[in-house]
């Protein structure tokens, strides 16, 4: 809840990798069918920032090479160490205990906007 209200607060500021809404709009489609529409509707007025620049891709790849972990999960992190200020918040355990040394990301259990 932390987080939606950063979000709504204009506390906190989204910062996405290009696959971003392809991936949720891929588990909408899965979990939630009948209201696929005005969900990815809502998702679309979600004011986000997309940071799509080959140094990202190229950190993506060194991360799942060095983690041992899928692509589209190391691009958030490297969306988060390439855009300054910026960390990654995961619900992931898994992620979270293989890249927390590669810094600037946090657990979601652990977050606080406080």
């Amino acid at each position: 809840m932390d987080v939606l209200r950063g979000i709504d607060e204009e506390r906190l500021q989204l910062i996405q990798p290009p696959h971003f809404f392809a991936e949720v709009a891929a588990v909408l489609a899965r979990v939630a069918p009948s209201g696929v529409r005005d969900n990815l509707h809502d998702l679309w007025r979600i004011r986000w920032d997309v940071e799509d620049s080959p140094s990202v891709y190229l950190l993506g790849v060194e991360l799942a090479a060095r983690l041992g972990h899928h692509l589209f999960d190391t691009l958030y992190h490297a969306t988060a160490i390439h855009t300054e200020a910026s960390t990654l918040i995961t619900a992931d355990e898994g992620y979270y205990a293989k890249a927390r040394g590669q810094g600037r990301v946090r657990r979601l259990a652990d977050f606080s906007i406080a």
